[in-house]
């Protein structure tokens, strides 16, 4: 059953997730700093603890193989769903900048764009596991938005490159994580399938995915030489490098998406820095 995209329920939960960062902001941009930190680190735990509970609810509850094998953190939200709560007690400027461009970023594409409550053929029956996917990816967007408007946090456009350099890191994470997981049995071995590119590969990290229109405009900023097996009896077949093919798409894609970003909170930093550039230059042409 194919569901319509721009439905009552589209719009009500995109309505529920904005009110409520609305609503948390006018709650608590009085309080304390302590009574702000107790109540964002709350929703990042409980998001921690609704991954673990999602074994217990369809679809996972009723398929065993996949309930242990995405019971682990498969992909980018699932990672950070896993890490935020403790980059939260990071002092870190570049592990916030991280949380927030990466945090919003992802929230927001799977607010905006639902993929996985879509592809459900029994809604109602999985009516649980959509709140939980609202719910983990609107506290990726909320909590790391609360903390840069509650001033907690203060971005930097000269920092945006935490963003990309992040993001690849995590997708190491989330690799290393399926290869344990091959290791100890929760899923196939990835050689078997090493052509299979759909296999295990919601992040992208394995290659672009068989007729996926996103994977196919990533793998338009990823250069040749990543794209087919160098050495040995594969030599010259296509097979995207796991991971390094992702490594120009990320930089290229996420790089000016953070600038935006921090133009928002910073735009008078970057204005008061380019007019000064613009200054110096003068002030040497004169010389000159």
């Amino acid at each position: 059953m194919e569901i319509q995209m721009f439905n009552f329920w589209y719009f009500f939960w995109l309505i529920l997730a904005s009110g409520s960062i609305v609503g948390l902001y006018f709650l608590l941009r009085n309080k304390s700093t302590k009574t702000q930190n107790i109540v964002l680190f709350s929703l990042l735990a409980l998001g921690l603890l609704f991954h673990f509970l999602k074994v217990y609810i369809p679809p996972y509850s009723v398929d065993e193989a996949r309930k242990w094998r995405d019971a682990w953190f498969v992909n980018i939200c699932g990672a950070n769903i896993a890490l935020f709560p403790f980059f939260f007690f990071v002092k870190n400027k570049y592990v916030k900048d991280y949380m927030f461009y990466i945090g919003v970023l992802s929230g927001l594409i799977a607010l905006f764009y639902p993929q996985e409550p879509l592809a459900k053929s029994n809604q109602l029956g999985e009516f649980w596991d959509i709140v939980r996917f609202y719910y983990h990816h609107w506290m990726l967007l909320a909590v790391p938005l609360l903390i840069v408007l509650f001033k907690q946090h203060t971005l930097s456009y000269k920092r945006i490159l935490a963003a990309p350099i992040g993001l690849l890191l995590l997708m190491l994470f989330i690799m290393l994580n399926q290869i344990f997981q091959s290791e100890l049995g929760y899923i196939p071995l990835r050689s078997e399938d090493m052509f299979k590119i759909n296999y295990k590969n919601s992040s992208y990290i394995w290659g672009p995915g068989t007729n996926d229109a996103i994977g196919t405009f990533l793998s338009w900023f990823c250069p040749d030489f990543f794209k087919v097996i160098p050495v040995g009896q594969y030599a010259g077949q296509q097979k995207y490098w796991p991971w390094f093919w992702m490594i120009f798409p990320v930089f290229i894609l996420v790089t000016p998406l953070a600038f935006g970003l921090s133009m928002i909170f910073d735009h008078k930093a970057f204005s008061q820095d380019v007019k000064a550039a613009c200054d110096k230059l003068r002030a040497r042409l004169k010389k000159s």
